[in-house]
């Protein structure tokens, strides 16, 4: 016979599991047209936050979060618009990665990671990232002295998010990361990091 605990274990895993399934649902409705309407974004909002404290699951939550400061200015961008819609047709295409964030090995990180410096060096930042939205990691590499902006042939460091997937060749974010090895390809000096590499510098 199963102990009080254990049957919460049971009920909360089983909620849990009912909650992703819900959230890659509704995932897969709203990027279904490739337009995401207000109604559609402050509905996800609700839901988000109704169910994230019950889902404890570590992409609902980074989801949450992102939101929520892509929010805090008040205005909600097109390339904001973009990147969620984006993330949100993620979800929905590879449901088996719900809530078991991967760093695929096939991504070409440097080996051995580099020592990282920001004076002087450009950066550019690709993928969902567990330290906060694009703006937030762009800024917190600036106020370290170091450009951050799109990828160019001047940049110095990719930083891809840490909520990459197996999938990353055919996800958006994947464009920049075969662009940077394409540069290292032609002699350009860019090195490709993880978004942990990156965090443990600051």
């Amino acid at each position: 016979m199963k102990s009080d605990a254990q049957l919460n274990r049971l009920n909360g895993s089983r909620l849990r599991t009912r909650q992703v399934d819900e959230l890659i649902g509704l995932a897969k409705g709203i990027a279904a047209d490739g337009v995401l309407a207000n109604s559609e974004l402050e509905y996800l909002v609700r839901w988000l936050v109704a169910n994230r404290e019950i889902t404890r699951d570590p992409i609902v939550d980074a989801l949450y979060h992102q939101i929520r400061a892509m929010l805090a200015d008040g205005v909600f961008t097109d390339e904001e618009r973009a990147d969620l819609l984006s993330i949100l047709r993620d979800f929905g295409s590879h449901p088996m990665e719900m809530g078991e964030p991967m760093l695929s090995t096939a991504i070409p990180f440097a080996q051995p990671l580099p020592t990282l410096t920001f004076g002087g060096k450009r950066y550019c930042f690709t993928g969902t990232f567990n330290f906060g939205t694009r703006d937030v990691c762009e800024a917190a590499t600036s106020e370290r002295g170091a450009a951050a902006g799109s990828l160019t042939k001047n940049t110095d460091v990719l930083v891809v998010g840490h909520y990459a997937t197996e999938s990353w060749l055919h996800s958006s974010y994947g464009l920049k990361i075969i662009k940077a090895k394409g540069m290292q390809d032609k002699g350009h000096h860019i090195t490709i990091v993880p978004e942990q590499h990156w965090a443990s510098h600051l």
